[in-house]
């Protein structure tokens, strides 16, 4: 059932308009599909928005939610503490990569979104320079179309242009590296792309501009998800820590959409064999059904941190939420699903189907390129006469009516189903969007 009245609400990156005069009200969940207003299964080709990994309705997290609420439902983390926020720390460091580098990851910071994960993490790498005396090094380095959240930090080390044309007082220190995405050269890729692993020495460049004693950090998604699945070429990210090593900059992957097994891995730094300083994530981590985020930092950074302060607070930074335990009872049910299900594994084994489905979309109108990785894909569309974004949305918005969710932006359609996933679900995702890509002008 519809509302009466939808005006209240302003909606979060939505044409708020354009919704509330033809709304897509879904009402009910479950497993790989939503129920809309009017009756209808619609097929989640978007697990929510990257997070609902293990499928909706749970009954595992549901009740791991009930009884903690009934056990205790707040304790702050501020100088007194409860058990699963340090039982959920520890759950989260088993699943971190292993033995990329001696030290490996060994502490948790809590957020409640990907947002606060990269605020935090920023503030992190800032206050680990400041601890070893190196306060000058305040200079940030993000990257071109990526996206990190909606506050000040994120978008000032994103660079998507819509999420930042209303908004002007951004951080000013801010450097972005270009990004990864050239379609004349590689175009129709399935998984990593050959060509791009040059724009890693960009960096280089930033550093000869304000010399390596002035840069804090520099964040990127190992896979750019909202900016439309920018898969990163073949070397490029190993390229980016081997420059961040020799210049003793901090290195930060936002993981909050690769995270729990969007790549076939736990983390996408598994998944690369890379391993960063600090490891933003969110989405997965509850399975989307209680806001939460972290950053994972190594040894050296906890460390560093501990000693630059002889007493009392080492990092004046924090949430009321941080922790939350109600949070951490549906973190720590969602990780045992996974683990369980041996789901990461599932989702590398569906994400050769997916990769074979999707690449038949190729010569339908209008596709000027698809590319993949793991469980997420996208295709992407010429725009309609030199308006950007009006095709796409059409796009969006059939699909929804032939009974597929999928994810928007600009001219690029996205699919990221969910681990749980099977061939049926990936053919109905394909064949819909091939239908509506066959009659959408």
């Amino acid at each position: 059932m519809i509302p009466n009245d939808l005006n209240a609400f302003l909606m979060p990156f939505s044409a708020n308009k354009e919704f509330k005069a033809n709304p897509r009200i879904v009402v009910a969940a479950d497993g790989m599909f939503f129920k809309s207003s009017d009756g209808r299964d619609i097929l989640d080709g978007m697990s929510g928005l990257w997070c609902v990994n293990a499928g909706h309705g749970r009954e595992e997290i549901a009740n791991a939610i009930r009884d903690q609420v009934l056990e205790i439902d707040y304790a702050p983390n501020y100088h007194i503490a409860h058990p699963k926020s340090f039982e959920m720390s520890n759950r989260l460091l088993e699943i971190m990569p292993e033995g990329l580098v001696p030290e490996g990851m060994s502490n948790v910071f809590f957020a409640n979104s990907g947002s606060e994960a990269v605020e935090s993490a920023l503030k992190i790498a800032m206050a680990y320079h400041f601890a070893r005396g190196e306060d000058q090094r305040t200079r940030l380095i993000g990257r071109v179309r990526g996206f990190h959240g909606s506050g000040f930090a994120g978008m000032s080390v994103g660079n998507i242009e819509s999420n930042r044309k209303q908004f002007s007082n951004l951080l000013p220190e801010v450097d972005h590296l270009p990004h990864t995405l050239n379609i004349e050269e590689m175009g129709f890729s399935k998984g990593q792309p050959n060509w791009g692993i040059h724009l890693a020495d960009e960096l280089e460049s930033l550093v000869t501009m304000h010399g390596a004693d002035r840069i804090a950090a520099v964040i990127v998604e190992p896979m750019a998800g909202a900016g439309g699945v920018i898969v990163p070429p073949k070397g490029y990210l190993e390229r980016l820590k081997e420059i961040c090593v020799y210049y003793d900059l901090i290195l930060i992957f936002d993981e909050v959409i690769t995270g729990f097994g969007r790549l076939g891995a736990a983390t996408a730094s598994e998944k690369f064999g890379v391993l960063p300083d600090l490891i933003c994530l969110a989405k997965g981590m509850t399975n989307g059904t209680v806001p939460m985020g972290a950053v994972v930092m190594t040894e050296n950074i906890y460390q560093t941190l501990m000693a630059g302060q002889p007493e009392g607070i080492e990092f004046f930074h924090g949430y009321t939420y941080s922790g939350h335990p109600v949070a951490c009872a549906a973190g720590l049910a969602a990780l045992k699903i996974y683990k369980d299900e041996d789901l990461f594994n599932k989702g590398q084994i569906l994400a050769s189907y997916l990769e074979e489905a999707i690449h038949k979309l190729k010569g339908h109108p209008h596709v000027i390129d698809i590319r993949n990785i793991g469980l997420a894909a996208a295709i992407e569309l010429e725009p309609r006469d030199g308006v950007i974004g009006v095709r796409g949305f059409d796009v969006f918005r059939k699909c929804f009516d032939e009974g597929c969710l999928t994810r928007v932006t600009g001219d690029i359609l996205a699919i990221a189903p969910a681990l749980i996933a099977n061939n049926g679900h990936i053919d109905m995702l394909v064949e819909t969007l091939g239908k509506v890509l066959r009659i959408v002008d």
